[in-house]
């Protein structure tokens, strides 16, 4: 992977001393006279070796949920690396937010037809963060009861966006992923885009009360204009028992060419954390409490949008 360059930025997302911005510099020329760091041919030769030879020995391992991280690393994140760098040329912000260790719940907001913004996330802490954090994202049931897609959501760190599953993996130390609009955000029209849906009845900020792990706060700008909503055909949608049929300005008017996302200009920004530590150990049970802090997440989400916006170029640089 080509070295990452770092920015400092301050708190409104400026050049500054305060957070940080990593991008990858694959989808940009090198300088004139500039090295590019790639490892040779017998190197990744051996590499694929002995990610085969684990393979035939059966030397690698799955945890409770399903998770194969070799597997993730190795095969399941390369198609995508090439959209996170030279697709969409994604931008990643305040990865300083992020702990080393320990459990923490990453919150982001849901956009773009197919979900995308949830791998790109998981890549982002992956290939960039200094300790490579593996974000574990919680998925909806229907993830999980769709041939292959739900197989492969396991074995790339997935698991079903329960309460019991969330607090379990929070207690393991595991950074945890959720984005709350679910497929509300996901299916919502272009009309409607980077404004927030409703977060639902706050399962994932009992899960950090619990848990006592931080609360990160992630924008994600970008992923809206992948695949523009323009209509549901909701007929088609209930006989397929899916959440949404979407209608966009390629699909399904050039057939599988439709399917190609459009080439966003993307930004990650993961948000200063909400401590959850000082609260009372009964906190989670408080309903009041509960709603107050998850409309405190959502809200400090849709500003961190909105400040993003305002410095973005264009949609497409």
């Amino acid at each position: 992977m080509p070295e990452a360059r770092v920015i400092p930025f301050d708190r409104d997302g400026k050049p500054g001393d305060g957070q940080s911005r990593v991008g990858s510099d694959a989808g940009s020329p090198p300088l004139p006279g500039s090295v590019i760091d790639e490892p040779d041919f017998d190197q990744r030769l051996a590499s694929a070796l002995a990610f085969l030879r684990h393979r035939i020995t059966g030397d690698y391992e799955v945890d409770e949920f399903g998770f194969d991280p070799e597997l993730q690393d190795k095969v399941l994140m390369e198609p995508f690396r090439w959209l996170y760098n030279n697709w969409f040329r994604v931008e990643t912000r305040g990865l300083e937010n992020v702990p080393d260790e320990g459990g923490a719940l990453v919150v982001g907001n849901h956009s773009g037809v197919i979900a995308l913004d949830s791998l790109m996330t998981q890549l982002a802490l992956l290939d960039h963060h200094p300790a490579r954090r593996r974000l574990r994202p919680l998925g909806a049931d229907l993830v999980f009861s769709t041939p292959f897609v739900g197989e492969y959501a396991r074995k790339g760190g997935a698991t079903l966006a329960s309460a019991a599953d969330s607090e379990r993996l929070l207690a393991q130390g595991e950074l945890v992923g959720v984005w709350p609009e679910g497929f509300k955000g996901v299916g919502k029209p272009f009309s409607e885009r980077y404004k927030l849906q409703r977060f639902g009845r706050g399962g994932f900020v009992s899960a950090a009360l619990k848990g006592r792990v931080p609360i990160i706060p992630t924008a994600i700008v970008g992923a809206e204009e992948i695949y523009p909503m323009i209509g549901d055909a909701r007929l088609l949608a209930r006989v397929l028992g899916l959440p949404y049929a979407p209608i966009t300005p390629t699909f399904p008017w050039l057939g599988p060419l439709g399917l190609i996302p459009l080439p966003s200009k993307w930004i990650i920004m993961f948000g200063e954390p909400i401590d959850t530590s000082g609260y009372p150990e009964d906190a989670a049970e408080d309903p009041m409490l509960v709603f107050n802090l998850t409309d405190q997440v959502r809200e400090t989400i849709q500003q961190q949008l909105y400040r993003l916006l305002v410095q973005r170029r264009s949609v497409f640089v």
